[in-house]
């Protein structure tokens, strides 16, 4: 194997967090912020790119690694958690918000993922973090969260985050799934990723679910959130500017705040 060889442990439920278990000498490479703990013997460095070798070709290599994360809205640097000392050594990792931690281990997934940009957590080192660009003109300019996507390449454990629950289904050749864009996690490069356009006008102006949803149509594996960020993010921010009493189930709402003095 290239790629460091790793054991993990997923905890939690609704805030999972994974602890990584490093023999001496080994490491992981993580997103920034998604540091949670570690024991003594644990060295941390911050890094250009991803730290695996087909990127780390001098200085140009690791700027060109490093610039392709710009693009999917993530840090130009990344953290590398080396256990230093000389016994097993622990670290571990935090989801960003509710959901699940889903384990990858690409020796069994044919070597190659593709992601949302927004979904990895950590990987053993050895694996490579890049960008995958979906080449056709609809998915361009109308897939939005599924135009430029993360793609990890290696023979290692890779860990990437889901919103809500997740389901893993695998698609027959020929067979199609049609989901919302934002709700994809991740999906082998054997699927065929494509935007098709809501049929029907008052379907797309009325049904309050987007003018675009993706397609995707086996043979391969899928992996499907019930609660994409963004989506998790826009009632937040709508619950934030409506403020006062619009409770569930509230009839009165905006007329219970006049009625209040609000």
């Amino acid at each position: 194997m290239n790629s460091h060889e790793i054991d993990y442990q997923i905890m939690g439920e609704e805030m999972q967090c994974v602890e990584i278990v490093l023999d001496p000498s080994e490491s992981v490479v993580a997103e920034a912020g998604s540091f949670m703990m570690m024991d003594t013997d644990i060295h941390m460095q911050t890094i250009f790119g991803d730290g695996s070798s087909s990127v780390q070709q001098g200085f140009m290599g690791k700027l060109m690694g490093a610039g392709k994360r710009l693009l999917t809205g993530e840090s130009l640097f990344m953290t590398i958690f080396t256990n230093q000392g000389y016994n097993r050594q622990s670290v571990t990792f935090a989801a960003p918000y509710p959901g699940r931690i889903i384990p990858l281990d690409l020796r069994y997934l044919g070597g190659k993922m593709i992601c949302q940009k927004d979904a990895f957590l950590c990987a053993a080192k050895g694996v490579s973090v890049g960008i995958e660009f979906q080449r056709k003109l609809g998915t361009g300019f109308f897939g939005g969260e599924g135009f430029i996507m993360q793609k990890l390449e290696g023979d290692g454990l890779a860990f990437v985050h889901s919103g809500g629950y997740v389901m893993e289904k695998t698609l027959a050749p020929g067979e199609t799934l049609r989901l919302d864009t934002g709700c994809l996690v991740a999906m082998t490069p054997s699927i065929n990723y494509n935007i098709e356009f809501v049929k029907g006008i008052k379907t797309a102006v009325f049904g309050g679910e987007g003018l675009f949803f993706a397609t995707l149509t086996g043979p391969g594996k899928v992996w499907v959130q019930s609660l994409p960020f963004s989506r998790m993010a826009d009632r937040i921010i709508s619950a934030s500017r409506v403020g006062g009493r619009k409770e569930e189930g509230s009839i009165l709402g905006g007329l219970g705040n006049l009625l209040d003095g609000d």
